[in-house]
């Protein structure tokens, strides 16, 4: 009988709670240049503890911008737990304004193209943090055929514009934490000044495509870069939002607080949690 009894108190005894998860940022918008893949960060086996609350926050992409008239935005940062934050894809630069001498800010998580710019071109953020994601292109500035860089992805960096061409997009990083392949935070395509130009497409994993009407936006929680608009005449793409998805085992149960959005299946002795919207004050915790 003592057998039994501790036959079964040993299979309730819970597996230790190793989690894996993806923490996408929001993606830059474009303005002239492509904006820069929101940053992109995967954990796997992290030892997490019941009972305690854990950060979580969904970045939302930037604004697109429009010459020196309005600035383009970098994507603002996705975060879960204390330790690990994805930082906001880098804005497109756009021609004239503070962009005219400062060039492209970009800088942050897959960072943003480089901007043409009156007197000359700008160069591509360098990817800041480390790690997160890679470096815009350099725009060009040639007289009637000046072009954006493309803004920089998770796996590749964006690519140098050239006369009358913009920069492609570089592209995403795939992952397949939700048990499918899905490609995450690919850069924006640069745009160009001419309506007869070349404005180039954004990189695999939601990076938007630049337009001679407009730059398209960043796909919804993928983290892509917004796409480049036509040089001082139309508006650069908004960047795609992030996402936080969640991998841990079946037995356990999480619980999020009001304000997220979010959807959980199961497969293979696994729950995996996609949050696609997220405040700043929310949070989850397992039982």
């Amino acid at each position: 009988m003592l057998n039994i009894i501790t036959s079964i108190l040993q299979t309730s005894v819970l597996p230790p709670l190793l989690v894996d998860y993806l923490v996408v940022a929001g993606g830059g918008g474009g303005g002239n240049a492509g904006g820069g893949a929101g940053g992109f960060r995967y954990l796997t086996s992290q030892t997490l503890a019941t009972g305690t609350s854990y950060s979580l926050t969904v970045g939302a992409g930037g604004a697109g911008g429009q010459g020196s008239a309005t600035a383009s935005a970098k994507g603002s940062n996705s975060v879960f737990t204390s330790s690990t934050t994805s930082t906001g894809g880098g804005r497109g630069g756009n021609p004239g304004g503070s962009d005219a001498t400062t060039g492209a800010t970009g800088g942050d998580g897959g960072s943003g193209g480089g901007g043409t710019a009156h007197g000359g071109a700008r160069n591509g953020g360098a990817a800041s943090p480390s790690g997160e994601g890679n470096a815009g292109g350099n725009g060009v500035e040639v007289s009637a055929n000046s072009a954006g860089g493309g803004g920089g992805g998770a796996s590749a960096a964006g690519t140098t514009a050239t006369s009358g061409t913009g920069g492609a997009g570089g592209n995403g990083s795939a992952n397949s934490i939700t048990g499918s392949s899905v490609t995450y935070a690919g850069g924006g395509g640069g745009g160009a000044e001419g309506a007869g130009n070349f404005y180039a497409a954004g990189g695999s994993g939601g990076g938007g495509n630049a337009g001679v009407t407009g730059g398209s936006a960043g796909t919804v929680n993928t983290g892509g870069g917004g796409g480049g608009g036509r040089y001082n005449v139309n508006f650069g793409g908004a960047g795609g939002s992030g996402i936080v998805i969640i991998k841990y085992p079946a037995v356990y149960t999480a619980t999020f607080s009001g304000g997220v959005t979010q959807t959980t299946t199961s497969s293979g002795g696994y729950k995996i949690s996609s949050v696609t919207a997220a405040g700043v004050s929310d949070t989850l915790s397992w039982a």
